[in-house]
C-alpha cells in the first residue's frame, strides 16, 4: 500500500484519525504525567463551572430568609457556601499552577522526542528520497510543522479539554435546573455549530494549503541560497525575484484566505453568544411572568434563584463554545503539521534484507579465518547459512563484479544496459564518458544507494543483496566531487571517516593526502573550527580534507567520483603521490573527466548512453583509436 506524501492535496475539516494518533503518541510519551495533567485541567474546569450552583443556593437562602427575617441563620449558610466555594477555588488555583508548569515541561519534551523520532526515521530513508525532495521542504518538517504541534500541545489541547469540560458541566447543571431554558440553549448551539462548520471548514482547507506553500517557499529559498554564485554570475537576480514572487504570492493567497475565514469566526460567535444571552433573558422573563411550570431534574420551581444563575451560565456556556471554535484553527494547523510529520515518519525505510556481516577476523596458521573479539586490522564476511545452521568466514578481499546489470531510476527510463564490470582486488578501474553516461550510477549501485533491476553484483563472491548495507558501506570509501564538511574542527571532520581513530591516525591520513601542509598553517591548526561547509577554505583544501577522511577510514574498496576535479594542476601534483599511496593495495573505482587522472588505471571503461562501448588499459585504448582515443587527443570533448 502506498504511503501518503508530505504534499498531498489538503481537504477541509479536522482529521480525527490524525488527531487520535497525535494524542496516542503524546499520552504514550507521558503515560503518567498526561493523565494527571488531564485530571488537573478537568478539576479546574469543573470548579470554574459550579459557581452558578452556589449562586442559586445563596439566592434561594436569601429569598427564604427574606420572608422569615432570620438574618443570622441566613448569614451562617451564606458564609458556609461562600467558604466552600473559596476552598474549591484555592484548590483550583493550585491545580491550575501545577498543570501549567507540567504542560511547559511536557510540550518541550514532546517536541524533543518527536524531532528525535523524525530524524532517526529520516536517517533510514533511501537516497532516492533526498534526491527527489527539496531540502528546504524537508527542513520545514522540523520548523513550521513541529511548531504547529507546539501550539497545539501547549495551548490548544489544555484549552479544548477545559472548555469541553465546562460546556458539559454547565449543560448538566442547566438541565438539572430547567429543561425549557436548556432547550433554548441547545437551539442556539446548533446554530453556532453550523456557523463553525461553514467558516472553519474553509479556513482549515487553506491552513493546510498554507503549510504546504510554506514548505515550498522554504525549499525555493534554500535553492536560491545554495546557488547565489551562479545567480550572480549569470545576472539572474531579476528572474530569481520574479520566480520568488510567484511562490510567495501563492503562500500569501493561502494564508490570507485562511486567516480571512478564521478572523470572521470569532466575532460571529461572540455576537451569536450575545444574541443568545438576550434571547435567554427574554425567555426567562416570560417564564417568570406567566409562571410556566418548570420541568427539571431538581424538581424546583423556575424562580429568580434559577433565572439569575441561568443567565450567568448562558454567558459561560456560549463563551466556552466560542473558545472551542477559536481553537479550531489552531487544531487544523496542528493537524496539517501532524499529517506532514507523520507522512515523513511513515515513509518506508531503506530495505535491508542482508544477513552477511563484516567482522574483525584473524588468519590462523592453517589459513582458516576466524572471528576476533578485538580490532585486528583484518576483516572478514561472516556468512550464516540458514539451510544447515553453519557459519562461514570469507576474508575481505575487495573483489567487485557487476554482471549483466540493468538499472532505471524510473521504470520507463533505463539508464544502464547490460553493464558488466570485473574489478579484482587491488585493481584500479576507471570510468570515462560524457555527463549522463551512467558513471556515477554504477558506483551508486555498488554502494546499494539504489538496487539494480536485473543482473548481479557480487562482492568477494557474495551477492551484495545478502550483505547488510551497513557492513557493505563500511568496507567502501567514497570521495565525491561535492565535498561536505560538517561544523566542527578539522580534526573532527577527518575523524568522521572512523570515529575511533586517534589524533595520530588522523594526522597520518592528512599527511598521506597532502592536507597536512595547509592544515598546519591554519590559525588553530587541526583544532580550527570549520563552519558553513568549510566556507573559509578553498575548494581544493576542502577536497583534500575529504581525501584524508577517506584515508583514515582505511576501506579495502575506494570510489573516487571526480575526486580531484576541484584541485588545480599544481595541487594535483602534490596530492597525486598521496593518492597513489592511498590507492595502493585497494580496489579503486575512479570517475574522471580529466583523463590524466586515469592513465595509470588497470582498466578503463568508456561509457556512452548507459553502455560500455570500450574497455582496456590506456595503451590498448589508444591503439584502438576509438572513442577514448578521440577523447584523449581532443577530437571531441566529454561534455
Amino acid at each position: 500500500m502506498s504511503k501518503p506524501t508530505p504534499n498531498q492535496t489538503p481537504r477541509g475539516g479536522i482529521r480525527f484519525k490524525t488527531l487520535g494518533r497525535l494524542l496516542k503518541v503524546l499520552y504514550g510519551f507521558y503515560p503518567v504525567l498526561m493523565p494527571f495533567v488531564t485530571f488537573c485541567i478537568l478539576f479546574t474546569a469543573v470548579v470554574s463551572a459550579i459557581p452558578a450552583v452556589f449562586l442559586q443556593k445563596v439566592i434561594a437562602i436569601i429569598k427564604e430568609f427574606w420572608q422569615d427575617g432570620s438574618w443570622e441563620e441566613a448569614k451562617v449558610q451564606v458564609f458556609q457556601n461562600v467558604g466552600l466555594l473559596a476552598t474549591f477555588y484555592l484548590i483550583s488555583i493550585i491545580s491550575s499552577t501545577v498543570f501549567t508548569q507540567l504542560m511547559a515541561y511536557i510540550t518541550q519534551g514532546f517536541l524533543y522526542k518527536m524531532r528525535n523520532r523524525m530524524f532517526n526515521g529520516m536517517q533510514n530513508l533511501p537516497i532516492r528520497y533526498f534526491d527527489t525532495h527539496k531540502h528546504g521542504d524537508i527542513m520545514s518538517f522540523y520548523t513550521n510543522d513541529i511548531d504547529t504541534l507546539r501550539q497545539f500541545v501547549s495551548q490548544s489541547l489544555p484549552q479544548i479539554i477545559q472548555s469541553c469540560a465546562i460546556v458539559v458541566t454547565v449543560f448538566m447543571i442547566m438541565l438539572y435546573y430547567s429543561l425549557w431554558m436548556t432547550l433554548a440553549i441547545v437551539f442556539g448551539v446548533v446554530i453556532m455549530v453550523f456557523v463553525v462548520r461553514r467558516y472553519a471548514g474553509n479556513s482549515s482547507r487553506y491552513f493546510r494549503k498554507a503549510q504546504i506553500s510554506m514548505g515550498q517557499t522554504e525549499g525555493f529559498i534554500q535553492e536560491m541560497m545554495a546557488g547565489q554564485k551562479v545567480i550572480k554570475v549569470f545576472n539572474h537576480e531579476a528572474k530569481g525575484e520574479e520566480d520568488f514572487e510567484k511562490v510567495n504570492q501563492q503562500l500569501y493567497e493561502d494564508t490570507r484566505l485562511a486567516h480571512r475565514f478564521a478572523n470572521m469566526l470569532m466575532p460571529i460567535m461572540n455576537n451569536l453568544g450575545n444574541i443568545l444571552y438576550v434571547i435567554m433573558a427574554i425567555l426567562g422573563g416570560l417564564l417568570l411572568l406567566f409562571q410556566v411550570p418548570n420541568v427539571s431534574l431538581s424538581g424546583c420551581a423556575f424562580d429568580i434563584s434559577v433565572f439569575i444563575p441561568f443567565l450567568n451560565m448562558t454567558k459561560q456556556f456560549t463563551g466556552n463554545v466560542g473558545q472551542l471554535s477559536n481553537q479550531f484553527n489552531s487544531v487544523v494547523m496542528a493537524m496539517a503539521g501532524a499529517e506532514r510529520v507523520f507522512s515523513l515518519m511513515d515513509l518506508e525505510p531503506e530495505v535491508d534484507e542482508g544477513y552477511v556481516e563484516l567482522v574483525n577476523a584473524e588468519i590462523l596458521p592453517d589459513g582458516s579465518v576466524v572471528e576476533a573479539d578485538h580490532k585486528t586490522g583484518t576483516w572478514a564476511w561472516k556468512h550464516p547459512h540458514k539451510a544447515d545452521g553453519t557459519v562461514t568466514y570469507t576474508k575481505l578481499q575487495g573483489d567487485v563484479r557487476l554482471v549483466d546489470v540493468d538499472f532505471a531510476y524510473e521504470p520507463d527510463k533505463v539508464i544502464l544496459h547490460n553493464v558488466s564490470v570485473y574489478a579484482e582486488p587491488g585493481q584500479k578501474v576507471a570510468f570515462v564518458g560524457a555527463t549522463g553516461a551512467g558513471k556515477t550510477t554504477i558506483t551508486n549501485l555498488i554502494n546499494r544507494f539504489y538496487d539494480i533491476a536485473d543482473g548481479k553484483i557480487r562482492y568477494d563472491g557474495i551477492n551484495i543483496n545478502k550483505i547488510k548495507k551497513s557492513s557493505l558501506r563500511q568496507s567502501i570509501g567514497m570521495i565525491l566531487q561535492d565535498t561536505n564538511l560538517f561544523t566542527g574542527t578539522v580534526m573532527d571532520n577527518i575523524r568522521y571517516g572512523r570515529l575511533d581513530a586517534t589524533d595520530d591516525e588522523c594526522i597520518a591520513a592528512a599527511k598521506l593526502s597532502g592536507a597536512d601542509t595547509f592544515i598546519t598553517r591554519l590559525p588553530e591548526g587541526y583544532e580550527t573550527v570549520l563552519t558553513n561547509n568549510g566556507a573559509n577554505l578553498s575548494q581544493g583544501q576542502r577536497q583534500l580534507i575529504a581525501i584524508a577522511r577517506a584515508a583514515v577510514a582505511d576501506p579495502p574498496v575506494m570510489i573516487m567520483d571526480e575526486a580531484t576535479s576541484s584541485i588545480d594542476t599544481h595541487t594535483e601534483a602534490i596530492v597525486q603521490k598521496g593518492m597513489d599511496s592511498l590507492m595502493h593495495g585497494r580496489t579503486v573505482f575512479v570517475i574522471a573527466h580529466r583523463l590524466s587522472t586515469v592513465q595509470n588505471a588497470d582498466v578503463i571503461m568508456v561509457l556512452e548512453h548507459g553502455r560500455i562501448i570500450e574497455r582496456g588499459n590506456h595503451e590498448a585504448l589508444i591503439a584502438q583509436k576509438g572513442v577514448y582515443y578521440q577523447l584523449y587527443t581532443g577530437a571531441f570533448e566529454l561534455e
